[in-house]
């Protein structure tokens, strides 16, 4: 039971095929070839259509930046996580420039994927359990505190089911994963 931590700054960018953007993969789980969850921060440079991914359930955040258009819906810094059909690919477009983005993916079929907002504590009763903050912070597990540094990711297989608490500004989400 011990929790990995990675921060977007230690991985190199990876560009698109469409040439719209970039990404950073902070984890693909458990293998990256063939994952049950991804989950990435992406740099959004140009409008375009997502890419579609059948079968898998995403959500989406805009972390910096004046936010998107995607699809009908307008999305800004500070709102809720946008939960949508991967294979839907809604065009994007943005407001104002480029936008950094939260984004995961959960292929359906493959476990049960639950995530909430990290202002709320967490008991982990789940396989995998993970944080995600924007702005950073400390993440509080059993007497235990890790820092983070922004846009990082904690995570952990088979944790203890001790009291988890996230201290910290900005977004922030609990996501768990669990065999159906």
């Amino acid at each position: 039971m011990s929790w990995s931590i990675i921060s977007a700054a230690e991985v190199s960018p990876q560009a698109w095929r469409n040439g719209g953007g970039q990404t950073r993969e902070l984890l693909a789980w458990p293998h990256s070839s063939d994952w049950a969850l991804r989950i990435s921060v992406a740099d959004i440079a140009a409008d375009g259509p997502f890419s579609k991914f059948e079968g898998v359930d995403r959500w989406f955040a805009v972390l910096q930046g004046e936010g998107v258009r995607l699809g009908q819906r307008e999305l800004r810094v500070g709102d809720e996580l946008l939960n949508f059909d991967g294979a839907l690919a809604p065009a994007c477009s943005l407001l104002g420039g480029l936008t950094r983005d939260f984004n995961l993916m959960h292929r359906r079929g493959q476990g049960r994927m639950q995530v909430q907002a990290a202002s709320q504590g967490l008991l982990p009763q789940a396989r995998w359990v993970g944080l995600f903050s924007a702005e950073g912070g400390q993440l509080l597990h059993g007497g235990r505190a890790m820092p983070l540094a922004p846009l990082s990711l904690a995570w952990c297989e088979n944790p203890s089911a001790q009291a988890c608490a996230f201290e910290g500004k900005g977004p922030a989400w609990w996501m768990t994963w669990s065999e159906e």
